[in-house]
């Protein structure tokens, strides 16, 4: 016991997934405060009429100087750290995010009165701010993904839902973590290969093995019962400053998902709902939120309404709308509204399709509308009336709710709150075409409902248009 208390000797730059997380945004609002110092200097410098402060007191807005702010929100999509770490997806996402603020500007710029906007400081800000993100983000992960600043874990359990876990972290790029090795009391498994990493020994080389490589967490991935021998070692292993956690739990941070394959039949009564049960405050608020996004989006239906109307005719005549039975919360029948996408004998024969990629039966217009979710405005009526809310699971139709509940577990478990235009599934993972794809889903939508808060429905929000501009509807 002694010996274990001086086990724990990991790096204090061995940081978690929250504290890079933190370290990634004071990074980028510290790069766009800088990119608005460059904006302004360049804008002044190239007046001819004022110089230093009184350029400042008299030419930009109060609302200039919420640039980084508003910046800030338009990244709200690359502080996933999966998306933080790869560069690729980085750049991508820092693009998406000037083109949204652009076009947003843009509007405003052509609705308001001539030269009452700037240019030259817009143009010098996202150019500075794009450039200096970039660099920070690219300084960021050269810093840490590098072997010497991950954090060191060591897991405990090498059956089915071990297993499970290994084959999930394999698939992601760069790790999350450097994974040791693995410990379980299964004589059999004793420095055989799971998934790629060896069984280094059981729960009685357990402390002799933090301390030779340092290691700094464990995950514990035991779906049965736990022997006393191991329970007594994990305890004496947190006792020495090693951070011990359960595999749903890492599943959750991970994947922003819950793990229903490996969900007990209880799961729902036992956890589920406890953890799940909403507030009266967050359901007020929601509401509000839900009838200011309605009306909001309301007027912008009203807008392209005379555009998409004549779009449809011309393509393939009437209906310009389509209205179809969903499921909505508790399983209730309601009447959703939508922008016709299919031909009219797409389901000639009465009987329920997925939705596919490129689908056969989506016409030209209405291949634009799916892939942009323009389709889906009209659902703004639904929200207003209260049948659906801004952010929820995807609306289902009764047929393929009732066969789903046949080979998905928990599926009808996502029927406790409404359904929304936008959702956590669909902001991460978008349509599903087969029962696999449909457990990855509902995955993402039961992780919603458990962590669902006013905070995290704005940032589904906030995420929404970039879903929308990457064209990622089918």
């Amino acid at each position: 016991m002694n010996n274990a208390k001086r086990t724990s000797k990991s790096s204090p730059w061995q940081l978690r997934q929250g504290e890079r997380r933190t370290i990634l945004l004071i990074g980028d609002f510290l790069m766009a405060a800088l990119a608005l110092v460059i904006s302004l200097y360049y804008w002044a410098s190239s007046s001819r009429w004022l110089t230093g402060l009184e350029f400042l007191e008299k030419r930009p807005a109060i609302w200039f100087y919420l640039l980084p702010l508003i910046w800030i929100f338009l990244m709200v999509e690359l502080y996933d750290m999966h998306r933080a770490i790869d560069f690729g997806q980085t750049v991508r996402g820092v693009i998406t995010a000037a083109i949204i603020g652009l076009g947003i500007y843009l509007l405003f710029y052509f609705t308001s009165e001539p030269n009452s906007l700037p240019r030259r400081g817009i143009a010098s800000y996202l150019i500075s701010v794009v450039a200096l993100t970039l660099l920070w983000r690219w300084v960021f992960i050269r810093i840490f993904t590098a072997p010497a600043l991950m954090r060191r874990v060591l897991l405990v359990g090498g059956g089915r839902t071990g297993e499970l876990l290994l084959a999930i972290i394999n698939d992601l790029w760069p790790p999350p973590f450097y994974l040791v090795g693995i410990i379980d009391d299964d004589l059999d498994k004793q420095g055989k290969e799971i998934e790629g990493l060896t069984v280094v020994g059981n729960h009685q080389d357990l402390l002799q093995v933090i301390r030779d490589q340092q290691i700094s967490d464990i995950i514990v991935a035991i779906s049965g019962e736990m022997q006393g021998g191991m329970f007594q070692t994990l305890l004496d292993a947190q006792a020495a400053g090693v951070e011990i956690s359960r595999m749903p739990v890492v599943y959750e941070e991970l994947l922003g998902r819950v793990p229903i394959r490996l969900l007990e039949a209880d799961w729902i009564l036992r956890s589920f709902v406890d953890q799940a049960r909403a507030s009266g405050f967050y359901i007020l608020g929601k509401r509000i939120l839900d009838i200011l996004g309605g009306l909001f989006g309301s007027l912008v239906l009203l807008l392209i309404l005379p555009f998409v109307t004549l779009a449809i005719m011309l393509d393939d005549g009437r209906p310009v709308f389509y209205s179809q039975t969903r499921s909505g919360r508790g399983g209730q029948p309601y009447s959703i509204l939508k922008f016709r996408t299919m031909r009219n004998d797409a389901e000639a024969d009465g009987r329920p399709k997925w939705a596919k990629e490129d689908d056969e039966r989506a016409t030209r217009v209405g291949r634009v509308l799916r892939r942009t979710h323009m389709d889906e405005l009209p659902q703004f009526f639904n929200v207003l009336r209260g049948e659906m809310s801004l952010v929820g699971p995807r609306a289902e139709r009764p047929e393929l709710v009732e066969l789903f509940q046949q080979h998905v577990p928990f599926y009808r478990a996502r029927l406790m709150v409404k359904p929304g235009i936008s959702g956590w599934a669909q902001v991460n993972y978008g349509y599903a075409s087969t029962i696999d794809e449909t457990i990855v889903k509902l995955e993402y939508d039961l992780y919603y409902i458990k962590h669902r808060n006013i905070v995290m429905d704005i940032m589904i929000m906030l995420r929404t248009p970039s879903t929308m501009l990457g064209l990622r509807g089918r």
